[in-house]
């Protein structure tokens, strides 16, 4: 399938001040491209938490939007220390976000599950050390 768009946004760690930037501009992006009002929404929504996510728990990494024809998706990739039980970090609540995260009130522990719900095929592959990768594809046509 041919890319009609992509665009990479770096994403350093710790950068509470511009967390989200990535996020609004490709809610931005989409919107200029005509995509669905409710793809686009569950598109920001899990944006935004993986942005966070990139923010708060690796040591940076970058946000990686491509969109064809029957599909938008986003891709995750950090350094990071890695996530070494994926199953419990899916689960509604969990968290390991450090205390200036929840300061600012992140680190919920919904994140995760948020990706998960919003995207139409969600992946995670994460290695203990090395960093993680999520890949998240949002369906244009029911």
């Amino acid at each position: 399938m041919a890319i009609l768009m992509e665009q990479v946004f770096p994403v350093e760690s710790g950068a509470y001040a511009t967390a989200g930037e990535a996020s609004t501009t490709i809610k931005r992006k989409l919107k200029q491209l005509g995509i669905d009002a409710t793809v686009l929404r569950r598109v920001s929504v899990a944006s935004y938490e993986v942005e966070l996510n990139l923010v708060i728990h690796s040591m940076g990494g970058t946000l990686t939007l491509q969109v064809d024809p029957e599909k938008v998706t986003l891709i995750s990739q950090d350094v990071g220390p890695g996530i070494p039980d994926i199953d419990k970090a899916m689960t509604e609540g969990y968290s390991t976000a450090n205390e200036e995260a929840r300061t600012l009130g992140f680190g919920a522990g919904m994140g995760l599950p948020n990706m998960k719900r919003n995207a139409t095929d969600f992946y995670i592959q994460s290695q203990v050390g090395v960093g993680t990768t999520i890949m998240m594809s949002f369906a244009l046509k029911g």
